[in-house]
């Protein structure tokens, strides 16, 4: 009786067996590899489409189809790692009926010997492979979640804005250079060209006019920089105050804590807290790239330091954010762990903490945001008095413009 029972369970198994497409591509930017296969025993086949072809690879997936001996209204499953291209792939193959994947590249599993063949058709292989693994439950890669297209399109100012604070200090640092091959160090504020007319070397001659006009071109590009900044702090200073939505609310709650900015608010929620569901303080860590990465084998034990695996972004800002929460909310309980563990060490150890801290802040910042619970300690402003004021890097000192975060 049980063997009846397992031979009709088998054909009922066999019967409802559906047969699927799967299709890996590893995208370039003049061409698309594809690979495709029905079974894992297959042997992929390998085609090339150019790159954004999007009836060329309609062409393909059909084609493959009838190759393999598929239907024609068969599934499609398909994967590409995360890169450049983005999500507008995914969204059109989901427009078009496939269910496709985006894969963290940095999760994908390679060979370990020094060295290995490499090439693009491997690499689509490799993702056929593990595509396989992947439909049929086994854990070999990590997901990428999608955003939608609003949510990701809402990351575009605060992005923009670091791009331009990050050329504004570039051309700052080269207009210090040039001043100091002759012996100056003036400060690159509104009145430099003034202050620069006036400027004198070290053996008492004005600066030489064609270094100066290539100081004052440089002052100029500066000063575009800095009015584009000024324009996109006024542009979110003016949506946080008359606009209204989930993610705005996330911000302006943020914003009443004190120590933390416009800044560091708007890029929290928009990168993390806004559209990402977070289910516990792990994933925070992971996802934030500040997960420890404990090295055990054998008698050897040590840490080798935060993963980094994450958003960098948002690492970056937690950091700083952890300084600031340290000088605006000392009475804190986060602030004052701090200071019992590592306030008294040396500077290693300090910067050891201050990653900690960062980590134990994002935690309770979820957690705040998720309840409403707020952290222990920790003291209330009014976020409205954050939002009235525009900054650029020509109108405060380095100090003050590190404490506008």
């Amino acid at each position: 009786m049980s063997a009846g029972l397992r031979v009709n369970s088998n054909l009922k198994r066999v019967a409802s067996y559906q047969p699927v497409l799967y299709l890996a591509l590893e995208l370039g930017w003049s061409k698309w590899k594809l690979a495709f296969a029905s079974a894992p025993a297959d042997q992929p086949r390998r085609r090339d489409v150019e790159a954004r072809n999007q009836s060329g690879l309609l062409s393909e997936i059909a084609a493959a189809k009838q190759k393999l001996g598929l239907p024609a209204d068969c599934p499609v499953v398909s994967c590409y790692e995360a890169g450049r291209d983005c999500f507008w792939i995914h969204r059109w193959l989901e427009t078009q009926g496939v269910r496709n994947v985006i894969v963290d590249s940095s999760s994908i599993e390679v060979n370990r010997r020094a060295r290995r063949a490499k090439s693009d058709g491997l690499d689509a292989a490799k993702l056929l492979s593990m595509l396989f693994r992947h439909a049929g439950g086994e854990r070999v890669w990590s997901v990428v979640r999608v955003p939608t297209e609003e949510e990701e399109h809402a990351r575009q100012l605060h992005r923009e804005l670091q791009s331009l604070g990050q050329e504004s200090t570039r051309h700052v640092n080269r207009i210090k250079g040039l001043l100091a091959s002759i012996g100056l160090a003036l400060e690159v504020d509104k009145h430099f060209p003034q202050t620069l007319k006036e400027a004198r070397q070290w053996n008492g001659k004005p600066v030489p006019e064609e270094l100066r006009d290539r100081l004052l071109r440089d002052f100029e590009r500066l000063q575009v920089i800095n009015r584009q900044i000024r324009a996109l702090n006024q542009q979110r200073n003016k949506t946080l105050r008359t606009k209204d939505s989930p993610t705005l609310r996330k911000v302006q709650q943020l914003l009443g804590l004190r120590g933390i900015g416009v800044n560091s608010a708007w890029l929290f929620v928009h990168e993390f807290f806004g559209w990402r569901d977070i289910q516990n303080r792990r994933q925070i860590g992971s996802l934030s790239g500040l997960a420890p990465t404990p090295y055990s084998s054998g008698d050897l034990r040590h840490e080798q330091g935060i993963s980094k695996a994450g958003n960098r972004r948002m690492r970056w800002m937690a950091v700083e954010i952890a300084w600031w929460w340290l000088h605006f909310q000392p009475g804190s309980a986060l602030s004052q762990w701090y200071e019992r563990r590592f306030a008294k060490g040396n500077s290693r150890q300090r910067r050891v903490g201050i990653v900690a801290l960062a980590r134990k802040l994002l935690v309770a910042l979820w957690k705040y945001l998720k309840t409403g619970e707020l952290p222990e300690g920790a003291e209330l402003a009014d976020w409205q008095a954050k939002t009235r004021t525009s900054i650029s890097s020509l109108d405060l000192s380095p100090v003050k413009r590190r404490q506008a975060s």
